[in-house]
C-alpha cells in the first residue's frame, strides 16, 4: 500500500472543501487554480460560460521553445453531483480520512485526479519539456458534459490543439478505449386543468404522459431483447430509463403540466443516436395531436438536454501507444457510463479515459478514494513527465 504525497492529500482537501455542485458556481476553484498557475509564472485560460456563472479553465506549461501548440491534455471536471438526501457519516465538503480510505464529494469523480494534476504543474514548470502539457478543467460534465464543447471551442480560439488527451475519470487507472453515449431529453406536455369531476373540460397531461413513458420502456425492453449487442460491455446493448417525472397540484383538479425525463446511453453511432430521438419526437407529436383532439390548447415540448457522444479509441492511436508506454495495459472491455472523452475525441484529439478511484463510489454517499489509487495516478503522471522531459 503506498501514500499520495502530502501537496496532492493538500490540493484534494482544498477542492473538496469547495463546494461545486453543478447547479452552482464553480469559480472559486477556477480562481484558486488559475491563481496557483499565475503564481508558477504560467497564464491560464479562463472561458467564461453565457452568463458569467462558470467557467472552464486550461492551464498550459509550454515546451523548451515556449511553443504550445500539440502536446498531451490532462482533463478533468470541476463540477460534483448533490448530496442532497445522502446520509454521509462525516461533512461531504471536508476531506475526512476513516479506516485507510480518503472520504469526501468527489474524491472519486473526481478531485482526485484534479489534485493530482495540479499539484504536478509545479513540477511541469521546473524542467524543460519536449512537448507541452495542458491541464484542462472543465464545468458541468455531471448535468451532460455542457462545458466540454465550449472549453474545445475556447482552446482553438487561443491557438490550442492537444495530439493526445487522458481523462482522469474514475477507472481504478485501467485505460478505457470505449464507453456508451449519453442522451438526456426532457418532454413537457401541457394540457387543460379542470375540477376532477369534470374530466371532458380538461387535458389530463399525466395520463399523456404516461404513454411516453411506456413508449420509452417498449424502447428499452426492445434494446435488451433484440440488440444491437456489444460484449465488450457490461451491459451489452443500448439502456434506456425514465429517470424524472413531476406533474400535477392537487388530488381533485386535472393536470394541466407533466415532465418526464428520460435517458439512453447507446453502442451505436452518433447518427444511429439522432435516429432513435427523431422517432421518439415523432411519437411525442402523435401525442401532442391526440391532446389537442381534446382541446386545441394543448402542446408538447420536447428538450434535448444533451448529446455526448460515445469514445471508440482504435488500439493503434496516439493516446492508447502513449499509455501502454507509460506502463498501462490495452483495454478490450468498454464502460456503459459516459465522459468528455468522446467529445475531444471527435474534436480530434487522441483521447483514453483513465484515473484514479472505483466509478462505483461515484454520487453515492459516503464517497470515498483508496489513496493508494491516488498513489498510482501521481506515478503514472510522474512518468508521463519524465517522457516529456527534454
Amino acid at each position: 500500500m503506498t501514500s499520495p504525497s502530502p501537496g496532492v492529500l493538500d490540493w484534494l482537501a482544498r477542492l473538496i472543501a469547495l463546494d461545486t455542485t453543478s447547479r452552482d458556481s464553480n469559480l472559486r476553484l477556477v480562481d484558486l487554480v488559475a491563481e496557483h498557475a499565475r503564481s508558477l509564472g504560467l497564464d491560464p485560460h479562463v472561458f467564461p460560460n453565457e452568463d458569467g456563472t462558470k467557467a472552464n479553465l486550461v492551464v498550459t506549461v509550454p515546451d523548451a521553445d515556449g511553443e504550445t501548440a500539440g502536446g498531451v491534455m490532462l482533463s478533468g471536471h470541476s463540477d460534483v453531483v448533490p448530496v442532497d438526501g445522502q446520509a454521509w457519516a462525516s461533512n461531504p465538503f471536508a476531506l475526512t480520512e476513516r479506516d485507510g480510505l480518503l472520504y469526501g464529494r468527489g474524491t472519486a469523480d473526481m478531485k482526485g485526479f484534479n489534485a493530482i494534476i495540479v499539484d504536478v504543474l509545479a513540477e511541469l514548470v521546473a524542467q524543460p519539456l519536449r512537448e507541452p502539457v495542458h491541464i484542462a478543467l472543465s464545468h458541468d460534465e455531471e448535468v451532460g458534459c455542457i462545458g466540454a464543447q465550449p472549453l474545445v471551442d475556447g482552446m482553438r480560439s487561443v491557438g490550442l490543439a492537444p495530439r493526445v488527451c487522458f481523462v482522469g475519470e474514475p477507472t481504478s487507472m485501467r485505460m478505457i478505449r470505449g464507453h456508451k453515449s449519453i442522451n438526456l431529453v426532457t418532454i413537457t406536455l401541457h394540457g387543460l386543468a379542470a375540477h376532477s369531476s369534470l374530466t371532458a373540460q380538461g387535458v389530463n397531461a399525466i395520463e399523456h404522459a404516461a404513454s411516453v413513458v411506456r413508449y420509452w420502456r417498449e424502447r428499452a425492453d426492445a434494446w435488451r431483447t433484440t440488440g444491437p449487442f456489444d460484449e465488450a460491455y457490461p451491459i451489452a446493448h443500448t439502456t434506456g430509463s425514465v429517470n424524472q417525472i413531476a406533474g400535477g397540484n392537487g388530488v381533485n383538479i386535472i393536470p394541466a403540466e407533466c415532465s418526464v425525463t428520460l435517458e439512453f446511453r447507446s453502442i451505436g453511432t452518433a447518427a444511429d443516436d439522432q435516429a432513435e430521438i427523431d422517432a421518439l419526437v415523432a411519437y411525442c407529436r402523435e401525442i401532442e395531436r391526440a391532446m389537442r383532439a381534446e382541446d386545441a390548447s394543448a402542446s408538447v415540448e420536447i428538450d434535448v438536454r444533451a448529446q455526448t457522444p460515445g469514445l471508440d479509441t482504435p488500439t493503434d492511436s496516439d493516446a492508447v501507444r502513449l499509455g501502454e508506454h507509460l506502463g498501462l495495459e490495452v483495454q478490450d472491455d468498454k464502460v456503459t457510463y459516459g465522459t468528455e472523452a468522446g467529445i475531444y475525441a471527435n474534436a480530434g484529439i487522441s483521447t483514453v479515459v483513465v484515473g484514479p478511484g472505483d466509478i462505483a463510489q461515484a454520487h453515492k454517499p459516503d464517497e470515498f478514494i483508496d489513496p493508494d489509487q491516488l498513489a498510482q495516478c501521481e506515478a503514472f503522471i510522474g512518468r508521463l513527465i519524465d517522457h516529456v522531459r527534454v
